[in-house]
C-alpha cells in the first residue's frame, strides 16, 4: 500500500462533484435552503408588528374623540379597518379574527374629559398571540397624555396638567394573563402533524421504491386512488391518536382552555391529516431516494413553521409574505385550532379556514394521482 497520494484524492473529489451534479435535487437544496432562510429571517420575521387591523365603535362624534382616534392611528400600530355601529358587531370581528384590536369611545367621553370625571376608552385586544399585541399595548401608555395635548385649551386648558385627561382600559380577550403556552401549545398540533405525517408517508413510499417492492405493486391491477387510500388510511389513525394525545396533554399539563368549537375542529383535523398525508405521497412521487424525500419534507416544513404564525406573529410579516403564508395549509389549520380552543368559534366562523384546507386537500390529491399515473406509464 503506497502512502498518501494527491492524485487519488483528486480522483475521489472529481467523482463526488460528478455525483453531486447528477443529484440535482440535493444540489438545489444545498443552494436553496440558505437563500430561503436568509430571505425569511431577514424580511419576513418581525416580533414587533405594526399596522394591525383595528375596529372602532365611536358613540360620539366630537373633536376630542376624533383627536384620540388620530393619535391611535398615528402611533403606527393600529390601522382602523372597520367602523361599526354596535358592540355586538365589534365583538364578532374580534372573535372571528378579522381584527386584532377593537376600540370603543363612549358617548360621554367629551363630557367626562371636560369635567375631569374619569373619562375612559376601552381597547379590546385579541390576545391569543401575546407577541402580536405586546408592542401595541405598550404604545398605549403614552396615549392619554399626548392624544389631546392640542385640544385642551380655553376653559379646560389645565385639565391634563395634574393627571391624564382620560384613561385607557385594556381588555385582553381569550388570554388575559398573556400566557404564551395558550398560543404555542395548540400551534404545536399543526407542526407535529405536519412533521410526522408528511415525512412518514414520503419516506415510507420512497423506501418501497428503493427496495423494489413498489414494482410488484405497479404490476397489479390496483388503481392509483386505491393505492393512495390503502397506504394512507393507517396513518390517518396515527394522526388522530397524535391529535387526541396532544390535546389531552395541553389541557392536563398546560391548562390550555377548551372553549368548544369541536365540530369545526374535528373537520379541520381530518382535512389537515388527509392533506398532509397526500402531500407526503406527492413528495414520494418526486423523490427517488429517502434522502431526497427527507429534504423535500424539510423544505416544506421550514416556511410552515416560520410563515404560519406558529413562531412569529402572522400580521407582523410584510404583505407579500402574508400572501405566501396564506397558501400554506398550516396557517389555516392553526387558525382553526386556536379559534376552537381559545375562542370557541362556531363552524361559520371557521368556514374560510376550513374551505382553504379543503381546497388544499383536493389540489394535492389531484397532483399526487397525476404524478402516480405518470410513474405507472
Amino acid at each position: 500500500m503506497n502512502g498518501f497520494s494527491l492524485d487519488r484524492v483528486m480522483a475521489v473529489l472529481v467523482k463526488e462533484f460528478i455525483q453531486l451534479t447528477r443529484d440535482r435535487l440535493t444540489y438545489a437544496m444545498l443552494l436553496g435552503v440558505p437563500v430561503v432562510q436568509l430571505l425569511l429571517f431577514g424580511y419576513a420575521i418581525n416580533n414587533d408588528p405594526h399596522h394591525l387591523p383595528t375596529a372602532v365603535l365611536v358613540q360620539e362624534n366630537s373633536p376630542l374623540a376624533r383627536s384620540t382616534l388620530a393619535a391611535i392611528h398615528n402611533s403606527g400600530y393600529f390601522d382602523i379597518s372597520y367602523q361599526v355601529r354596535s358592540p355586538a358587531e365589534l365583538g364578532r370581528l374580534v372573535e372571528r379574527g378579522q381584527v386584532q384590536f377593537a376600540i370603543t369611545i363612549p358617548g360621554d367621553f367629551t363630557r367626562r374629559v371636560v369635567r375631569g370625571d374619569k373619562a375612559q376608552i376601552l381597547i379590546e385586544a385579541d390576545a391569543t398571540d401575546p407577541a402580536a399585541t405586546g408592542g401595541a399595548v405598550a404604545a398605549l401608555a403614552a396615549l392619554p397624555s399626548e392624544a389631546l395635548r392640542h385640544d385642551l385649551h380655553g376653559a379646560i386648558a389645565g385639565r391634563g396638567d395634574a393627571k391624564p385627561p382620560f384613561e385607557v382600559v385594556i381588555h385582553r380577550r381569550y388570554n388575559p394573563d398573556n400566557i404564551s403556552a395558550y398560543n404555542i401549545v395548540p400551534g404545536l398540533l399543526g407542526v407535529v402533524l405536519s412533521l410526522t405525517l408528511v415525512m412518514m408517508t414520503s419516506l415510507g413510499v420512497t423506501r418501497e421504491q428503493e427496495r423494489g417492492t413498489m414494482e410488484s405493486l405497479l404490476s397489479t391491477p390496483v388503481q392509483p386512488i386505491e393505492v393512495m387510500v390503502g397506504k394512507l388510511a393507517p396513518y390517518v389513525v396515527v394522526g388522530l391518536i397524535q391529535t387526541v394525545l396532544i390535546l389531552v396533554l395541553a389541557r392536563v399539563l398546560f391548562s390550555v382552555p377548551m372553549m368548544g368549537g369541536w365540530i369545526g375542529l374535528s373537520i379541520g383535523v381530518i382535512l389537515f391529516i388527509v392533506g398532509s398525508l397526500a402531500l407526503g405521497f406527492l413528495i414520494s412521487t418526486i423523490a427517488h431516494t429517502q434522502l431526497q424525500a427527507m429534504q423535500l419534507s424539510f423544505f416544506y416544513m421550514l416556511p410552515s413553521i416560520l410563515l404560519s404564525g406558529f413562531m412569529f406573529p402572522f400580521r407582523g410579516m410584510p404583505e407579500w409574505t402574508q400572501w405566501i403564508g396564506t397558501m400554506i395549509p398550516v396557517t389555516h389549520f392553526l387558525r382553526v385550532v386556536r379559534g376552537a380552543l381559545l375562542k370557541g368559534q362556531t363552524l361559520a366562523d371557521m368556514a374560510p379556514s376550513l374551505l382553504a384546507l379543503a381546497i388544499f386537500v383536493c389540489a394535492i390529491i389531484a397532483l399526487a394521482l397525476a404524478r402516480y399515473r405518470t410513474t405507472l406509464d
